[in-house]
């Protein structure tokens, strides 16, 4: 074997020039670990915070956020437009039964609200009437 072949990983000492590797990458995360960290830590909601604390919240806020995003944007693509507004992120939330209950004391400015109309509102169906006296005319 030539000496190249002992190159970077030998495992005496510490590579001279190792990249530095974000916890939110060995995590496989987009949302920052090392700020939730960070904020955990100043918000003092505990004296100490445990080195999985904000990888796990960091992991859930990122799944929520996926959740609601792709519910937003197929709301988006239900009105045929390519762009997420505060509408489509109330259509998309109170849509849901689990995300509605989560953020159901949430007020989403610019939201609206849900197309609806009471049923008591809504005039007679006059079709069901007209099977007596009525319908004898309709026989000519």
């Amino acid at each position: 074997m030539s000496s190249s072949a002992g190159g970077g990983k030998g495992g005496r000492g510490k590579p001279k020039a190792s990249k530095s590797v974000s916890r939110s990458q060995k995590a496989g995360l987009q949302f920052p670990v090392g700020r939730i960290a960070r904020f955990l830590k100043a918000g003092k909601y505990a004296e100490r915070v445990g080195a999985g604390a904000p990888v796990y919240l960091a992991a859930v806020l990122e799944y929520l956020a996926a959740e609601v995003l792709e519910l937003a944007g197929n709301a988006a693509r239900d009105n045929k437009k390519n762009r997420i507004v505060p509408r489509h992120i109330q259509l998309a939330v109170r849509n849901d039964e689990e995300l509605s209950k989560l953020l159901g004391t949430v007020t989403i400015a610019n939201g609206g609200v849900l197309p609806n109309i009471h049923q008591m509102l809504l005039p007679k169906k006059a079709g069901k009437e007209k099977g007596g006296p009525g319908s004898a005319s309709q026989e000519f």
